[in-house]
């Protein structure tokens, strides 16, 4: 299955070029869709780097092949930033910009922001009525500037279907690897991550500015125990008891959890046995009920439920979407199968 061709627009501005904070953002998107990963996914997405003609200031600068107008026809259009002072001063998106992603969305085009690429597209009325986000610094000016927004300074990132934004900085790498867990599966998504040393899979309803992180001293820290419960999600795991494991009280576990990951410790569990079932659904032929009992769900009615409800699909359909196709075999190789009756 081919993932699609992947066209990132990058303006910069004619005075500064691009600024580091704008190299952060692209970077992360080339890193995982411009960066061939032929043994994970075979075809790679096809990437298409897309900016506007011209010369171009400041220290780092551009050599592309396509222009904006190529956004048209691309699966997935990113925009990873808009110039600095579309932000910080006010200006408006630069037209060519807003007049091609128009053009990308109409064409069908899955339109995807990182950090200020959100005011690209709300610019474009691409966000009206829809939630979206950004770096919390710059969420309140999107809202003002764009009141059809419905803005979440809350979230990582949210996934409106055919259109995506991200929080800035590593929250666009969660959302990059969002995509291509919705492309190609939470296996593959899962090596990619462990390929960049980062989580496999933050939600994008996790908190976007965590107070607190883990503390770092391995008697104090949650680490350990939530280790453990995602090698024991078949176990029916509770709060009181996650909490003992932790030597505290269930009312200090929540808390510390919520504040460490954004998320109560019933949501985080329900994230970890859907992320099991998702991997058992890809990688093994175990039946819907077994699935279910692996991944602490239960029965195969209550992980239909809560898998649908999370994932946006039932466990047969994403089985049938994800699972890699079987290869003929060699020539002269009969495939295996049931003894021939003679018949």
């Amino acid at each position: 299955m081919s993932p699609g061709t992947v066209a990132i627009a990058v303006v910069p501005d004619p005075r500064l070029g691009i600024s580091p904070w704008e190299m952060y953002e692209l970077s992360i998107a080339l890193a995982v869709f411009g960066t061939p990963h032929g043994d994970l996914s075979d075809p790679w997405y096809d990437l298409r780097l897309c900016t506007t003609g011209g010369s171009q200031a400041g220290p780092f600068a551009l050599r592309t092949d396509h222009g904006l107008d190529a956004l048209a026809g691309a699966g997935t259009v990113i925009v990873p930033s808009v110039p600095d002072r579309v932000v910080d001063e006010g200006e408006d998106v630069p037209a060519d910009l807003v007049e091609a992603l128009r053009a990308a969305a109409a064409s069908g085009a899955r339109m995807v922001s990182l950090c200020t690429g959100a005011f690209a597209l709300a610019a474009a009325g691409l966000l009206d009525g829809r939630r979206a986000t950004a770096h919390w610094q710059h969420t309140a000016e999107l809202a003002a500037r764009y009141p059809a927004v419905i803005v979440d300074d809350s979230v990582l990132y949210t996934d409106e279907g055919t259109v995506l934004t991200s929080a800035g900085a590593t929250a666009a790498l969660d959302l990059c690897l969002h995509l291509v867990r919705r492309d190609l599966g939470a296996r593959i998504a899962g090596q990619l991550a462990r390929r960049l040393v980062v989580h496999a899979h933050r939600a994008g309803g996790q908190a976007q500015f965590i107070e607190a992180p883990l503390p770092p001293a391995d008697t104090d820290s949650l680490g350990p125990v939530l280790q453990w419960a995602t090698e024991h999600l078949a176990e029916p795991l509770t709060v009181e008891g996650l909490a003992r494991r932790a030597r505290m009280s269930p009312r200090s576990f929540h808390r510390r959890l919520l504040e460490a990951t954004g998320t109560t410790p019933l949501k985080w569990l329900l994230q970890q046995r859907v992320a099991r079932a998702q991997l058992l659904l890809e990688s093994t032929d175990l039946p819907v009920e077994r699935i279910g009992e692996a991944s602490g769900l239960g029965t195969a009615a209550n992980l239909r439920r809560h898998f649908s409800r999370s994932v946006g699909v039932s466990p047969t359909d994403y089985r049938k979407a994800y699972r890699p196709p079987e290869r003929p075999p060699p020539p002269g190789v009969r495939p295996s199968g049931p003894p021939s009756t003679g018949r």
